[in-house]
């Protein structure tokens, strides 16, 4: 009889996981001029409400900015002529443990950390091309001047 609980208890954690990996990572709450995502091989035009999934790369035109809140709270907002890539996003909302890998490959971004940092600093980690960032405090803002996508 307790076979029977523990495999189903493990059947309900494998059937729930897909759902909880497969949601997205945030939403772009804010978008002036051209933000597109790139998702794969497809170009998306994106605007408020737009989800952004992990290894997304949100880019931004000349005279455009975006804000993205992600599912922890992590305020990212991105300048012009930017490119961000969401490579990794985990966030679990009981625990609020989880990880965020993102890598400004040019222009700006200003970052309020959530949760995910609060709980796990170590988890969260932002790139340029010079320089990787592990966050410990709450609030700081990354510069990039890298090459065209």
């Amino acid at each position: 009889m307790h076979i029977k609980v523990i495999a189903v208890g493990v059947l309900a954690m494998v059937a729930a996981w897909p759902a909880w990996a497969g949601e997205a990572a945030g939403m772009i709450k804010t978008a002036q001029g051209k933000v597109e995502v790139v998702r794969g091989s497809q170009r998306l035009p994106a605007g408020p409400g737009f989800a952004v999934m992990q290894s997304d790369k949100v880019q931004t035109g000349a005279a455009s900015s975006v804000g993205i809140t992600l599912r922890d709270n992590t305020l990212l907002s991105a300048g012009a002529n930017s490119s961000l890539s969401l490579d990794q996003y985990a966030f679990n909302p009981t625990t609020h443990q989880g990880r965020i890998d993102a890598t400004l490959k040019r222009g700006t971004l200003s970052v309020i950390s959530g949760k995910i940092a609060k709980t796990s600093p170590d988890a969260v980690h932002f790139r340029t091309t010079a320089v990787t960032l592990g966050v410990r405090g709450t609030e700081f803002i990354l510069e990039a001047h890298g090459e065209e996508d």
